[in-house]
């Protein structure tokens, strides 16, 4: 199976949200290197960094569900590097 590494940024408007979020990276956790969240009070958004190793199909899925949700903004970027396991 061949690999990437990539990082999800995330930009959470809507605190409700948050649940959805962390209900997909518990679904994909088995891929997640770490991660990391910043609450930005003062505009009253959070941010989000997900580093991960998966397939890149595995990446563009869980993008595409977090970028779905009311209230997110997610960009993905690839390492340009695969790996076969």
């Amino acid at each position: 199976m061949e690999t990437r590494i990539a990082v999800i940024s995330i930009i959470v408007e809507k605190n409700e949200s948050a649940e959805s979020i962390n209900t997909l990276l518990h679904e994909y956790g088995e891929y997640i290197i770490g991660r990391m969240g910043i609450p930005y009070r003062r505009r009253g958004v959070n941010i989000i960094s997900i580093a991960m190793e998966a397939p890149q199909n595995t990446v563009a899925a869980l993008s595409g569900k977090i970028g779905r949700i009311e209230g997110v903004s997610v960009k993905t970027a690839y390492s340009g590097v695969s790996f076969d396991d």
